[in-house]
């Protein structure tokens, strides 16, 4: 009787193996970190041979950890950090070159000359997101330009391209699958997110071909067979693939337009599912495909803040006003009521709605009274204020109305962060007891796919922390004036 799901959430610092039980609840857990290889220029690289090692072990650890029996495995779902890029030779199965991650900005000249070429409006238009190096298109365009063996690889025609997932499903399967799904192609910056299929106009303006890219699938499709490099006895199916903030999407329970959810990290992903029609904005968020379970697609709106978590950092090693993150629900709860200070926290700019990277962070407000609790709360009150403006956009771009916010990630863990949020958005904040929402998603979905799971039934039986709103509106409305006014004072658009 097969009676578990595995899940692998290939991220951005490392590789998680989760196991699943037949209630959709996680039995076990364990993660490797891989090498971030930064270069003098601020490059930022992987090595897609130390991932793919990493990837068979991890699950082999979490088998081991569970204390299951391996022939009890039904199957696979994987998620995957979006944008990174990497490209590999079809015939040998070999990397190219080491994987350029979604934070690597050396494709800007590339982006700057299709711009000044005039087409940045059409990029934007076919596929949902604004022309930038932060996407995978512009990475692999760099690699073709400069790295020798990828330059012949393409002559010979055996160059293949693309993103984390589908160069793990090539590796993990026996017959070298070369699939991607619906959401991970929505983040290349080639893919037409209406026409449903890769944009030739766009690609040929990165110098790709369409034979280098991958077979676009249903995200619960069913990807090829594993025996995870000969340790299965026999091979399980990979029945899922889902980008990593999709998957929480997804593992979040937002199946239906107008259900919304964020990611609280180093940085945040805002996402909100908007329906099977894309919805574009003037309001500086960008229009993605969520996912297409059993051929029906949905697609969402997303802002990405840059910092968040970041600032809980800075307060303990840059300032060295905390000692861990732990503290600074106390210190906000201690902080004085009447305290007027902000913390606008545009280190590197600002991200969605305002996209302005020359903007410089500000700390404004400050009275005689104002001490290390204030600051403290300050930098928590910014998380908020930054993820409010990008849902409140979403709201107004899409024309839903917005009921409750589902939240993750470890500020999530915060009492004082969680209620705050909930006054300010005037809504219910609800933070579900599991953690792993990037690695549910797709084991979710391959597990709906394969008949083990229901879905209704999966998504009720997550528990959840509820935070209802408690601020009055002229508080709340006073202390959102007050965050405008602050974020005016360092905007240079």
């Amino acid at each position: 009787m097969k009676k578990y799901m595995l899940g692998i959430d290939q991220s951005t610092q490392g590789t998680k193996g989760i196991v699943f039980d037949g209630e959709g609840r996680i039995v076990a857990r364990t993660d490797l970190a891989h090498d971030q290889i930064v270069n003098e220029k601020g490059w930022v690289e992987h090595n897609p041979d130390q991932i793919m090692a990493n990837v068979i072990q991890v699950l082999k650890n979490v088998v081991d950890q569970a204390g299951i029996n391996k022939s009890e495995i039904l199957g696979l779902g994987i998620s995957n950090q979006r944008e990174t890029a990497i490209c590999w030779n079809r015939r040998t199965g070999r990397p190219v070159y080491n994987a350029i991650v979604w934070q690597c900005a050396r494709g800007e000249a590339i982006c700057e000359q299709i711009e000044k070429d005039g087409y940045a409006g059409m990029i934007q238009q076919h596929t949902g997101i604004p022309l930038s190096p932060y996407y995978s298109a512009a990475k692999i365009a760099w690699v073709l330009q400069n790295v020798e063996e990828a330059k012949e690889a393409a002559r010979q025609g055996e160059l293949a391209v693309g993103t984390m997932d589908s160069y793990l499903v090539y590796q993990l399967t026996k017959e070298h699958v070369f699939k991607t799904d619906y959401s991970n192609a929505s983040r290349t910056q080639m893919f037409h997110i209406e026409k449903l299929d890769w944009d030739d106009e766009v690609i040929a303006l990165f110098g790709i071909q369409r034979g280098m890219l991958a077979e676009v699938c249903d995200s619960d499709a069913l990807y090829g067979y594993t025996d995870l490099d000969g340790w299965l006895d026999e091979p399980i199916p990979i029945h899922g693939v889902m980008g990593d903030s999709h998957g929480a999407l997804f593992g979040q329970g937002c199946v239906n337009p107008g259900m919304i959810k964020a990611t609280y990290g180093t940085g945040s992903s805002i996402m909100m599912n908007v329906g099977e029609k894309p919805i574009y904005s003037d309001k500086g968020v960008v229009s993605s495909l969520a996912w297409s379970l059993g051929g029906k697609v949905n697609y969402v709106l997303e802002g990405n803040i840059n910092y968040t978590g970041a600032v809980i950092t800075w307060l303990q090693k840059d300032l060295g006003l905390i000692a861990s993150a732990g503290e600074t629900q106390k210190l906000a709860e201690e902080a004085n009521p009447g305290d007027t200070t902000y913390l606008v926290p545009a280190f590197t700019g600002l991200g969605a709605p305002y996209w302005d990277s020359n903007a410089k962070a500000i700390v404004c407000g400050i009275t005689r009274t104002t001490g290390k609790a204030e600051v403290v709360r300050a930098a928590l009150d910014c998380i908020v204020y930054q993820i409010s403006d990008v849902v409140h956009a979403m709201a107004e771009d899409a024309g839903l109305a917005i009921e409750e916010l589902r939240v993750d990630g470890g500020p999530t863990k915060n009492g004082y962060l969680m209620q705050f949020q909930s006054d300010i958005l005037d809504i219910t904040v609800q933070v579900p007891d599991a953690e792993e929402l990037s690695a549910m998603g797709p084991a979710y979905a391959a597990g709906i796919a394969m008949g083990f799971y229901e879905q209704e039934k999966l998504f009720a039986g997550l528990h959840r922390t509820r935070f209802t709103p408690e601020m009055d509106e002229a508080t709340r409305n006073a202390k959102y004036a007050g965050w405008k006014e602050s974020v005016e004072m360092v905007l240079t658009k």
